[in-house]
């Protein structure tokens, strides 16, 4: 392997490619074990989650507030499928990507709650990629997190 040709580049891109990938799938897993430290350990410090249910957000930023908000919302018990991620690499330290989602409750014998989909933001800080922006938008809910507030 030639040291800075174009293997390297494309090895570098799929290592970059894998780590910002495993976000999503780790972020599920988090909620399905209720593991809100790491959760919000996959946000960069001035990470920004965003919910959109029927037109309305609810913005969280930074990671004191993104554990408080994610402490309550998971009350709910949700069981969260991620799939069909598409990741798009800007540069090094920069890319974003979609991935949607089929949400089942964990509280009502695994009934399906809802669908939407995630555009997310990723930054790499020291070698490691996070989430900048996950924004979340809600194309269908049965049941509603708390910390949601619909009626502003």
């Amino acid at each position: 392997m030639r040291r800075g040709g174009v293997l390297d580049k494309d090895l570098d891109w799929l290592v970059c490619r894998e780590a910002i990938s495993d976000l999503p799938a780790r972020y599920c897993d988090c909620v399905w074990r209720d593991d809100m430290e790491s959760l919000v350990a996959l946000f960069a410090p001035s990470g920004t989650f965003v919910a959109i249910f029927d037109g309305i957000e609810t913005v969280v930023s930074g990671r004191k507030a993104l554990t408080e908000f994610y402490e309550v919302a998971v009350g709910f018990m949700p069981r969260p499928y991620i799939h069909n991620h598409v990741v798009e690499i800007v540069s090094k330290e920069f890319a974003t990507g979609r991935c949607y989602l089929d949400l089942r409750s964990g509280r009502h014998n695994m009934d399906w709650l809802g669908a939407g989909f995630y555009e997310d933001e990723y930054v790499r800080i020291d070698s490691e990629w996070k989430f900048q922006l996950r924004k979340f938008t809600a194309l269908r809910m049965e049941e509603l997190p708390d910390g949601i507030n619909l009626s502003q």
